[in-house]
């Protein structure tokens, strides 16, 4: 597994054009794309994305807790439907951190290496961006809230292989018009998808 950075995070909401317009009142970001079921927003189609995908509500929060993005100054804020956004230090509006809940963070945090990860105690790193694992127990929600956690990879395809060699479930492999992406089952059962950006993507 060779998965290049934190792509995007996406989210099940019941109302997604409010979530949206919450993000967009803090955030210097714009819609990079809107379809019947979606909406992606993001300051760059190459860079850091949130996605909010349409779903029955409420929905439950599970093991998710918040996303935290580098910014001038620092910030918290819930768009709505527990989507909380916390702002850090930084500069661009990139992506530091997610923080998910788990029952034993640094065992989790190992579990991550065998999807593509490095594991600093209880994160889980991918360049210069993490999965901050905090202790807890969350319950495993009907309506989950969390979507999924995306990589960017070179090929979705060998990230298939990679996985069937490595026992791990591959959930579905999807063929959109931008990107080419296969769901697997991650720890703790978050989706991870690993997404690749076809030689047409044409998203800015």
């Amino acid at each position: 597994m060779q998965p290049k950075r934190i792509d995007h995070i996406a989210f099940w909401v019941a109302d997604r054009e409010s979530v949206a317009r919450a993000i967009l009142a803090r955030l210097p970001w714009h819609v990079i794309d809107r379809q019947e079921n979606f909406t992606l927003l993001g300051g760059d189609a190459r860079g850091f994305k949130l996605t909010l995908f349409d779903a029955e509500g409420p929905r439950e929060p599970g093991p998710f807790l918040h996303v935290a993005l580098r910014a001038p100054v620092a910030d918290e804020f819930d768009a709505g439907e527990g989507v909380r956004i916390r702002l850090v230090s930084g500069e661009g509006y990139t992506l530091e951190h997610v923080a998910l809940l788990t029952a034993d963070p640094a065992a989790t945090a190992a579990e991550y290496e065998r999807y593509g990860f490095r594991q600093t105690g209880t994160r889980a790193e991918l360049d210069g961006a993490f999965v901050e694992l905090v202790p807890g127990h969350p319950e495993t929600p009907e309506r989950p809230l969390l979507n999924h956690l995306a990589v960017l990879v070179d090929s979705a395809d060998a990230h298939v292989a990679d996985a069937e060699e490595l026992g791990i479930d591959v959930e579905s492999v999807v063929d959109a018009a931008n990107t080419y992406a296969a769901f697997l089952r991650g720890p703790d059962g978050v989706r991870i998808e690993y997404v690749e950006h076809k030689p047409t993507f044409s998203l800015t």
